[in-house]
């Protein structure tokens, strides 16, 4: 063995150990930017943005990686009356604001009301046209509706988009909290308009697809007659879940019209023919053909061996069994 093997078993940890990464050192040009940054000047109007190092009783401290620091007073923080300095801001948080000049200390005056007010028309535009959702809070009551502040800006919903149903009490919705979406953003004349309805009846039409996408395919149950119109007839099943009967699907006989057959309010056995879109296609005719009957749709077995029959279950198969 040479000198060099009998080294290398003799220190077997210089092969696993580590190697040190190099150091990483900052370009020459990254050391610029960063000291154009520093001393940058900003102009009363600028839009900055900074992370905030400090929250007292009447303002915030925004280190803007700058020359000198944003202070923003309690007054410039926002629009909405609810708001607290102690609950509503956190040290960490990024907050953009407009400045307003430059105090004797030489640190930079803020204005986070006025950020919001050039920044969040656009951000409102963009939920609206992109239909998203936010949670608001409602402060007041008034006249035909309620107020919230959405982005900072003063929003109105009105009593007729507070709810799926009609709202006589507004005064109740005030310190609830609604999801809404944006229905209205007129940056010109200060006018932005909410719904709470609109969001709850998307949300109810989502729930219904989804629980009439679970219906089997084959399931006859009892329903109740709840309109008529000249191709069919809407059935209630229950569970806030309608299908439609085709006129072809009333019964054997050629009839010009439902009325002949059936009646509104009258109970029907039907079949569940199909679902799509949430959309449940209902046969009375095809229902004659089956005994067996779901007395509620909650009740309806969910798992079926074809689109006809539930497959057999083990108390089925022991019924009748001599022991």
């Amino acid at each position: 063995m040479t000198n060099e093997e009998l080294l290398e078993n003799q220190n077997p940890a210089a092969e696993s150990a580590p190697v040190a990464e190099p150091e990483v050192i900052p370009s020459m040009a990254e050391f610029e930017d960063e000291l154009n940054r520093s001393f940058h000047k900003y102009m009363p109007g600028d839009i900055v943005t900074g992370t905030v190092i400090g929250i007292s009783d009447s303002e915030v401290t925004i280190d803007l990686g700058s020359y000198a620091e944003g202070i923003i007073k309690l007054e410039e923080l926002s629009n909405d009356p609810r708001f607290s300095i102690k609950a509503d801001v956190t040290i960490g948080e990024t907050i953009s604001a407009t400045v307003l000049r430059e105090d004797r200390e030489g640190n930079l005056l803020l204005s986070r009301k006025q950020a919001d007010d050039i920044l969040a028309w656009d951000a409102l535009k963009e939920m609206m046209n992109e239909k998203k959702t936010a949670v608001v809070k409602v402060s007041q009551a008034v006249n035909g509706g309620v107020v919230t502040y959405l982005q900072g800006i003063r929003a109105f919903i009105p009593a007729s988009k507070l709810d799926v149903n009609y709202v006589e009490d507004v005064e109740a919705y005030v310190g609830k909290e609604l999801t809404v979406n944006v229905i209205t953003v007129d940056e010109a004349n200060k006018k932005l308009v909410l719904s709470a309805k609109d969001v709850a009846l998307e949300k109810a039409l989502a729930e219904k697809t989804s629980r009439a996408s679970r219906l089997p395919i084959g399931t006859v149950t009892t329903g109740t007659v709840e309109k008529i119109m000249p191709f069919g007839a809407f059935v209630n099943l229950g569970n806030n879940l309608s299908g439609l009967v085709h006129i072809s699907q009333i019964c054997e006989k050629r009839i010009k019209s439902p009325n002949e057959v059936i009646k509104v309010g009258e109970e029907v056995k039907v079949k569940i023919l199909d679902v799509k879109d949430g959309k449940i296609s209902l046969s009375i005719k095809a229902a004659e053909e089956k005994d067996e009957v779901a007395e509620e749709i909650e009740e309806v077995p969910m798992e079926y061996s074809s689109g006809e029959e539930a497959a057999t279950s083990l108390g089925a198969l022991l019924k009748g069994l001599k022991l």
